[in-house]
């Protein structure tokens, strides 16, 4: 795959060396670094070009990004998901329950990212694994990736930013109040790899958003925005104010008879294009275990 852009020079552009004026692009010195790399990929007016050569008005700059070597350490899989959207710069992908994201010691074939590899080679295109957000094994819902390097750059920016909007849908024991934010430090549980904790004193910044869009015997039906993306958030933040997720049981007080996991779902993503610089909102169907929970009736908003 290459992907191809074209950028026609105004007044605004025009007397800027090539590198300046694609910097302001967002393209990071990394990519630039690949860029130039890999072949006369930058032209001016059809022709190659250094990055120190400058702009005028009028000009048609030119850039192309090569992908020509994938993930090979990744192989091939027929591992479930769906894909949301795809163009040649993102991809919006719905992961299901059990699977994990990214291969890991136990896990090497059974990953979303096997199966993305599967998708890719049978499209008969180079594949390289750039997952924006991150979810938990039995988190469900959406996955944003990146199709190349410049997209991948621009989307980390944005999650830097905190200008990635994420939007979760959840069930939690007990009745929360109508809505209210949680602003608790989190780190790393003494002795454990995996766990996190709620602390105060040395844990870093977490701040997590929550509105109850309805009540059920025993149980709430949460919306949640993260303002910070520590890992298991909304996971600890919830257990540390009473309200553990249904069938957590990390952080809950065990299995639950409702659900085989804990009920969370990436339901929105919202943010700018990288390429084009629109406003996207994408959000993916609540999986069938919770919406099992709350009624054949219960329409989700």
């Amino acid at each position: 795959m290459e992907r191809v852009l074209h950028y026609e020079i105004d007044r605004s552009g025009s007397g800027l060396p090539i590198g300046i004026f694609l910097r302001r692009q967002g393209y990071s010195r990394h990519v630039l670094t690949q860029i130039k790399s890999s072949g006369p990929n930058i032209l001016l007016n059809g022709c190659p070009v250094y990055t120190n050569q400058p702009l005028r008005e009028g000009d048609r700059l030119t850039v192309r990004i090569p992908e020509t070597e994938g993930s090979g350490s990744i192989l091939p899989r027929p591992v479930p998901f769906s894909i949301l959207y795809e163009d040649e710069d993102i991809l919006a992908v719905n992961k299901p329950a059990g699977t994990p994201v990214h291969p890991s010691p136990g896990n090497y074939e059974n990953t979303l990212a096997n199966g993305l590899a599967r998708y890719f080679q049978t499209k008969q295109e180079p594949f390289v694994f750039r997952c924006v957000n991150r979810l938990d094994r039995d988190t469900t819902g959406l996955l944003l990736l990146a199709r190349h390097a410049l997209s991948a750059a621009l989307l980390s920016s944005q999650m830097a930013g905190r200008r990635i909007h994420r939007t979760y849908r959840a069930l939690a024991l007990g009745h929360l109040p109508a809505s209210g934010t949680i602003d608790t430090p989190i780190g790393r549980k003494p002795g454990s790899i995996i766990e996190r904790c709620a602390d105060p004193e040395k844990g870093e910044t977490a701040v997590t958003h929550f509105r109850t869009l309805a009540r059920f015997p025993g149980y709430s039906y949460l919306e949640l925005h993260l303002e910070t993306g520590r890992t298991h958030q909304i996971r600890v933040h919830l257990a540390s104010i009473g309200h553990p997720l249904l069938g957590d049981s990390l952080y809950g007080p065990g299995d639950s008879p409702l659900i085989g996991r804990q009920a969370l779902h990436s339901w929105g993503l919202d943010f700018v294009h990288p390429i084009t610089k629109e406003a996207v909102h994408f959000a993916a169907p609540l999986p069938s275990d919770m919406q099992a929970l709350l009624g054949p009736d219960f329409i989700p908003l």
